[in-house]
């Protein structure tokens, strides 16, 4: 395996610039989520690295060799797609060794490779029927036992879970996790679902207009967000943000420069009416089993969303009180840039 350099990376597509100076390290054996809306430059990015598209400017080293000018081929990574890509008339064995075929693999070698992919893709018992006969997730799993046996120094995923159905998208979450710890290797994950950049990554690549927003762990970016964009992509709901003249903003002692706040779901406190901040009243209720998210709205017009226990028994229509914590408020100022995460004194 190894690590990956980017280094000042722009790319344009014409007049325009789909990647701005992106500077990044990927470190030997963890797995990298590249995350952002349609159009902020992840696959673009994933494409770069891949040698499928070529750089205006900037350095691409992997290991220890400059990639940068390298044909696809001659860059030692394997790439997953979004669509399988199976030859259809082939088995699952030999959709697995042609590449290797083609490289010239000798046919021992090949088998013993394909073993392995099988074994730790559970696929051994497919391996003679035909890609007609799979699931989409036993599709998705010989496409990637396909890269497995390359034995590349990288792997590439680009938005390899998006044609699965929401249930199957999960179990093979837990696969590629699973996958990635027994095989220790680098992965680069390229997804526009923040939850499943939460879920798999050891590290986040937040994205945005085709620059870098922040880099960091999970949780890091869940709590200490540096910008409103990262603080209201990364999250499911995402983070309540609020104008700093909205109702719920004015009774708390705000930083000097504060242009909106912002609070995460769980951390808006409820209270009885008459005791909180303010009291708002309940829109919607989202019932979800073990959860619920209570959507309030406030007479100017602005919506706090909360999350209580599935078994709370608040229901739409009811007036509740409101308190958000001051610890756990995040201030932004106009630019978008945090103030603080916690104006008790932590700086953001």
């Amino acid at each position: 395996m190894a690590t990956v350099e980017l280094t000042g990376i722009t790319k344009f597509y014409g007049a325009v610039r789909a990647l701005t100076d992106v500077t990044l390290t990927v470190p030997d054996g963890t797995f990298v989520v590249f995350v952002g809306p349609s159009g902020c430059g992840k696959s673009t990015l994933l494409r770069t690295i891949a040698g499928l598209e070529p750089i205006d400017s900037g350095q691409i080293v992997i290991g220890d060799r400059d990639v940068t000018d390298l044909e696809p081929a001659d860059r030692d990574l394997s790439m997953v797609f979004q669509s399988y890509a199976l030859y259809p008339h082939m088995s699952v064995r030999a959709n697995m060794e042609f590449g290797m075929k083609v490289g010239g693999i000798a046919a021992d070698e090949r088998a013993a490779r394909v073993a392995e992919a099988a074994r730790v893709l559970q696929l051994t018992e497919l391996l003679d029927r035909k890609p007609g006969q799979l699931s989409g997730g036993q599709r998705q799993r010989v496409a990637i036992g396909r890269s497995i046996v390359k034995n590349p120094k990288v792997f590439l995923f680009d938005e390899p879970l998006s044609n699965l159905d929401a249930k199957l998208r999960v179990q093979m979450r837990v696969e590629l996790e699973a996958l990635h710890s027994e095989l220790n290797a680098t992965m680069i994950y390229v997804t526009h679902d923040q939850v499943e950049a939460m879920t798999m990554a050891d590290q986040i690549v937040v994205l945005n207009g085709g620059r870098v927003e922040q880099v960091g762990p999970p949780m890091e970016l869940y709590h200490r967000p540096r910008t409103e964009f990262v603080a209201g992509f990364i999250g499911s709901p995402a983070m309540n943000i609020l104008p700093r003249d909205s109702a719920a903003a004015q009774p708390l002692a705000l930083l000097d420069g504060t242009a909106k706040i912002g609070i995460r779901p769980e951390h808006v406190a409820l209270t009885t009416p008459g005791t909180g901040m303010l009291d708002l009243n309940v829109a919607v209720k989202e019932l979800l089993g073990g959860e619920s998210y209570l959507y309030l709205s406030a007479p100017d017009g602005n919506r706090l969303v909360v999350k209580t226990d599935g078994e709370d028994a608040t229901a739409a229509g009811q007036i509740v009180g409101v308190t958000l914590p001051p610890a756990r408020l995040h201030q932004f100022g106009s630019d978008g840039t945090t103030l603080s995460n916690d104006p008790l004194g932590a700086a953001g």
